[in-house]
């Protein structure tokens, strides 16, 4: 078995609260990017067992998908459509049968760097936002760690799917 390299930047050990969920946040971005690393556009689409579609490309598209809920539809346009779905449907970013790492990663990455514009920007924590899935305000704080939460478990499956697709593991 072999093991990722390891890049990321860790949290500060002492830091604000808003550091210290920023600090977090990016980290979990940057597992799911270290997980995905060096796998061809068949491997990323590798199934984890039938009947799932889950796969790192699945997941990468979803937490994508989870970006831009979180932040761009709360804090500037409740109107923005989701990404690949007419309406609010999470599951749709699974099907990656004509999608790839370009296509996957791009979205992504754009969404991510919104999220992070709209947190910069943002006075405070305390921002309020509209969710509109769940028709109520919500924090900036709250969504920070709604988000940080989804990419911690789905960080837990992109471990089991790497080891999976070519026996690579760790952190």
């Amino acid at each position: 078995m072999t093991s990722t390299s390891d890049e990321r930047v860790g949290p500060p050990s002492f830091g604000s609260e808003r550091e210290t969920l920023r600090a977090f946040l990016d980290y979990h971005r940057a597992t799911l990017a270290m997980k995905c690393a060096g796998l061809a556009d068949d491997e990323l689409r590798e199934r984890s067992m039938p009947p799932s579609t889950l796969s790192l490309l699945a997941l990468v598209r979803h937490l994508a998908e989870v970006e831009r809920a979180w932040f761009r539809r709360t804090f500037e346009d409740g109107e923005t459509p989701m990404l690949w779905s007419e309406k609010i449907d999470f599951q749709a970013a699974y099907d990656v049968s004509g999608s790839g790492r370009a296509e996957a990663f791009a979205a992504w990455e754009a969404e991510v760097e919104t999220s992070r514009r709209i947190e910069r920007e943002a006075p405070s924590l305390d921002l309020a936002g509209y969710q509109p899935r769940w028709g109520e305000e919500v924090s900036l704080r709250m969504v920070m760690v709604h988000v940080l939460l989804e990419y911690g478990r789905h960080n837990g499956h992109a471990d089991l799917l790497r080891e999976g697709v070519d026996g690579t593991v760790g952190a």
